[in-house]
């Protein structure tokens, strides 16, 4: 660290021109020393490894299930089949009824080529999870192997990624 004490080489008494950048650099190198000591505490994270947003166009069957979901103003479920309100019995047994209809129609369980029915749910974006997750489970619970969920594509972007 340099300093000017008493005069200059030429005799004469100028004041010095020069910044003190050391002031400067102690405290830059302090908050340095900070941030790399907080910054992994912030960031900590459980490694979750999260499904890359695709859409693939549905194939319409007629034999598919068609259920749209959204919440009532009282927060209960409104569950529809097509277009007739649904309760949650009702909706467990029109499922049955609707399998063993489709497994018949093919021949019986012991068939081969079996092709099972699905079931597309579109539920509105305000209804709670409770209520979507509550139709999967009486739809796989009354055998359908596949349900899936119907949406739009974002807008103006590539659906397939």
């Amino acid at each position: 660290m340099a300093m000017s004490v008493g005069p200059g080489a030429d005799g004469d008494d100028t004041p010095m021109s020069d910044i003190n950048t050391t002031p400067l650099v102690d405290v830059m190198l302090v908050l340095l020393i900070i941030f790399l000591i907080t910054v992994p505490v912030v960031l900590q994270t459980v490694p979750v490894k999260l499904p890359n947003v695709r859409f693939e166009p549905t194939t319409t069957k007629p034999e598919n299930v068609n259920l749209s979901i959204k919440a009532a103003a009282d927060g209960s479920c409104e569950v529809y089949w097509g277009l007739t309100r649904v309760h949650t019995a009702e909706l467990l047994n029109r499922a049955v009824d609707k399998l063993r209809l489709e497994i018949s129609k093919q021949g019986g369980a012991g068939a081969s080529g079996l092709q099972l029915p699905e079931a597309h749910i579109r539920g509105d974006i305000n209804t709670p999870y409770r209520c979507i997750g509550g139709a999967i489970y009486i739809m796989q619970r009354a055998g359908f192997p596949r349900v899936g969920f119907i949406s739009e594509p974002p807008p103006g972007g590539n659906p397939r990624l």
